[in-house]
């Protein structure tokens, strides 16, 4: 089989909510992480964590706006601590934002490399989870876990392991409990909510 490019393009415009820390060192590069607050329509907010070589004080400032172009990323965490799959969003180019409002949206292309799993919320609404395999260029590849809802979900529910598959979304957050030595206690799992799905083509350049 030919190894099949991934796309993985996400635009993002929110909020610093504090200031970057060190995160790792790779390939003689320093990365930092800091949280970005990007406001839904509805109200709601999503908090993602940013990885970014730029230290830049200034544009990185705690209640800074910035316009973000980068990759969503995954790896697995062994530390024990936290969800096992960690989910993050590489800096590629960022600027000073020119709006105070959210902006929150991605393109995505993949191969399905878990059967669709499709439940009902407790008002009937029908849901499938999905989880896409998008490939690197250098050989390896990042796991994100999707959701789909109403009629889309419908039809998610009937793709096929393997299958490639492109769409659009956004990237969430979501806060939920876990029980840990009898103690509740509150996770944030990220996920991305598709909008649509699109037609298989080419991949585009990542910016």
């Amino acid at each position: 089989m030919d190894e099949y490019r991934g796309e993985n393009r996400i635009v993002l415009r929110g909020q610093v909510l504090k200031a970057p820390a060190p995160s790792h060192r790779n390939h003689g590069v320093d990365y930092c992480t800091l949280p970005l607050r990007v406001p839904r329509l509805s109200g709601v907010d999503d908090v993602l964590n940013l990885v970014t070589a730029d230290p830049d004080p200034i544009l990185w400032a705690p209640g800074s706006w910035v316009d973000v172009q980068g990759e969503v990323r995954s790896y697995n965490n062994r530390s024990g601590q936290g969800s096992k799959l960690v989910i993050t969003v590489l800096v590629r180019s960022a600027q000073h934002g020119g709006l105070e409002e959210g902006e929150n949206r991605l393109v995505l292309a993949g191969t399905l490399c878990r059967r669709p799993t499709a439940r009902r919320t407790p008002l009937g609404r029908e849901i499938c989870d999905l989880l896409l395999a998008v490939n690197r260029p250098y050989g390896r590849a990042d796991y994100l876990p999707c959701i789909a809802w109403g009629s889309l979900a419908a039809h998610c529910a009937g793709l096929d392991v393997g299958g490639r598959l492109r769409l659009e979304g956004r990237l969430q957050s979501r806060q939920y409990h876990k029980l840990i030595d009898g103690e509740q206690v509150e996770r944030t799992a990220f996920e991305i909510s598709v909008m649509n799905l699109l037609e298989d083509g080419e991949p585009q350049d990542a910016p």
